[in-house]
């Protein structure tokens, strides 16, 4: 039977964490505690309460991250032989119940990753504030750009499990530490080729504070999410591979900017001039940019058909074919 391991990142949640490791099932080999320099001493007051055995707790002397406490965590289960990792929250919001069904693809061969998603269900969806519906919904979009996984949803849920072939192919130390570790997950993810799959869960929350900014996540992620989304698409078109997306990118890109500057210049010329733009020179104008929007929209369906649908773990690629991935 493949060793599945938990790892549980813990920042100011000695309220819950211990509750949720001890509701962790039996189908866990080993769980991960990373106090990633709690305040609360999280870490020693589950090390203090619970017995079980399969627990190991990690302790950072600095906090990292929600990303760096979880890297923490799978560094230590791949040292451990762990064939499945799965990341929960100590705050309770992610029903550990919840794990076989996570996990299940896994083990099945049909995907390296799987999150959760709260989106497949309207009834999953009341116990979200609206706050969060919408502010999820519109990540949700930009993380299909950025990342390229066009049918996965809800990119910033946390309850994920990783199979160790993919695992053992991201380049760990290049991970975003922050709050945007789950959506630079699925940019790595992406860049060695992994299958990703959604599974339903409904949305749970309780009393807990998230330690979240939102001010500083909006300034932060829309610079991060343009520098993945450039990254993505000059690994995947250009240094990868050149295929039919690179030509009708390149060309629209090329006859749409074309058309644009030349529209943009007779339009500046009949403002100072005060003589009307002729229909020919506005057509001469128009029809570049029509022929560049639809090369672009070749582009972006060619891109939605690319999403990566052979899991690495079916042996089908070797690690030689994600070296490249080890982005910067």
């Amino acid at each position: 039977m493949p060793k599945i391991a938990v790892v549980v990142p813990c920042y100011r949640v000695s309220r819950q964490a211990a509750d949720v490791v001890a509701a962790i099932g039996p189908e866990v080999d080993r769980i991960f505690v990373v106090d990633d320099a709690c305040p609360e001493q999280t870490g020693k007051l589950i090390s203090q309460s619970s017995g079980d055995a399969r627990i190991k707790v990690i302790r950072h002397p600095e906090n990292q991250g929600v990303g760096g406490a979880v890297i923490t965590g799978y560094r230590a289960a791949l040292a451990e032989g762990a064939d499945i990792v799965v990341k929960i929250d100590g705050d309770g919001q992610m029903d550990p119940a919840m794990i076989a069904r996570v996990v299940a693809p896994l083990l099945a061969g049909s995907a390296d990753y799987t999150k959760g998603n709260r989106f497949y269900d309207l009834e999953y969806l009341r116990a979200m504030p609206r706050a969060r519906l919408l502010g999820n919904a519109l990540l949700s979009f930009v993380n299909k750009v950025a990342s390229g996984y066009w049918d996965v949803m809800d990119p910033t849920n946390g309850y994920t499990a990783i199979h160790r072939t993919a695992l053992e192919a991201l380049p760990l130390a290049k991970v975003d530490r922050g709050y945007f570790f789950e959506s630079d997950m699925l940019f790595r993810l992406y860049t060695i080729r992994a299958v990703v799959r959604d599974v339903p869960m409904p949305a749970r929350y309780g009393s807990e504070v998230s330690s979240l900014r939102i001010a500083r996540v909006a300034a932060a992620f829309p610079l991060k999410y343009l520098r993945v989304a450039a990254k993505r698409v000059f690994y995947a078109y250009f240094l990868r591979d050149f295929n039919a997306g690179t030509l009708q990118l390149c060309l629209g890109l090329l006859i749409g900017g074309a058309g644009a500057a030349f529209g943009a210049a007779r339009w500046v010329h009949s403002a100072l001039t005060g003589v009307p733009a002729t229909s020919g020179t506005v057509m001469l104008a128009a029809l570049p940019v029509l022929v560049g929007i639809q090369l672009l929209l070749g582009a972006l369906n060619f891109d939605v058909q690319n999403v990566p649908r052979t899991p690495l773990q079916s042996g089908s690629f070797s690690r030689l074919t994600a070296g490249p991935a080890q982005a910067r």
